[in-house]
């Protein structure tokens, strides 16, 4: 039986030669897929309000959102690290607010740790989660529930005064007991400054080569998610035209009569003759 990762094992693996591997997943199947794999953490990322649920951004995904599809991720996991998403207005507003959402992640849906966005402004909440018993996994760069605030979906930390901001940031998180902390689309060489910076893991996502791991959407690799690809994605799959295909193949059969085929069908035709002649 495989090993179930722990938030210690994640921290072992900062600066090691073995990196850091980390995906998404939203139910139970695909969970269970990504943990066979042998990924190290998945991600129960609120990004699931886009690629599942059809929303414009993630900031209307709710609290029991987030617990429902947690809660079907922690079924199809045996080894893997699960985390997830806090969703926007869940903390930053009140440190108690924070603790009582985070300790629902991992009472009520079985994961292991939780993420929450947001610099030296999230160290206060970061500082009570831990206290309470919570992993907490940082993310810096572009945080997406705050986007606009950002000037959109853009890449952050290009200037040096910038730059600066984001390393003081990591730093304070780690300070407050963050176990880890994701670098989103941010200049190569500033993922390698924080990576550098700091002693807990990074794990990049368009933040260059040198983070300490690596993560994506799991919809985008596999190409399931057709209304963007973001210019960090390496689509290792092409899925969609993929399942088109093959749905159109079954409607043309159907009407076409070659399914369902004999071997798709219980009994035979002289079994019920007799109701037929009626």
């Amino acid at each position: 039986m495989a090993t179930k990762q722990t938030v210690r094992d994640i921290l072992l693996k900062k600066g090691g030669k073995e990196k850091i591997s980390m995906l998404t997943a939203y139910d139970a199947p695909m969970a269970a897929l990504l943990d066979q794999a042998g990924i190290d953490i998945l991600l129960v990322g609120d990004s699931l309000g886009m690629v599942v649920l059809g929303l414009g951004s993630t900031v209307p995904v709710t609290m029991e959102q987030m617990l429902h599809h947690a809660t079907a991720v922690s079924r199809g996991v045996t080894s893997a690290l699960v985390v997830g998403d806090m969703p926007f207005g869940s903390y930053l507003v009140d440190p108690r607010e924070s603790v009582r959402n985070g300790v629902r992640f991992l009472k009520e849906a079985g994961c292991d740790a939780v993420k929450l966005e947001g610099g030296q402004d999230a160290c206060e909440d970061v500082r009570a989660l831990v206290r309470a018993g919570v992993p907490v996994m940082g993310h810096l760069g572009l945080t997406p529930q705050t986007a606009g605030q950002l000037g959109g979906f853009k890449v952050q930390g290009k200037s040096f005064d910038a730059g600066r901001k984001l390393l003081a940031d990591a730093r304070a998180l780690e300070e407050a007991g963050a176990f880890a902390l994701v670098l989103e689309c941010v200049p190569g060489r500033l993922g390698e400054v924080v990576t550098k910076g700091i002693d807990i893991p990074t794990i990049g996502i368009g933040a260059g080569p040198h983070c300490d791991g690596q993560v994506l959407v799991t919809n985008d690799m596999l190409g399931l998610f057709e209304k963007f690809t973001p210019g960090f994605v390496k689509k290792y799959l092409n899925l969609a035209p993929q399942l088109k295909e093959a749905v159109a193949a079954f409607q043309d059969e159907i009407n076409s009569g070659v399914f369902p085929a004999p071997e798709h069908t219980f009994g035979t035709d002289e079994d019920f003759n007799v109701l037929l002649k009626g």
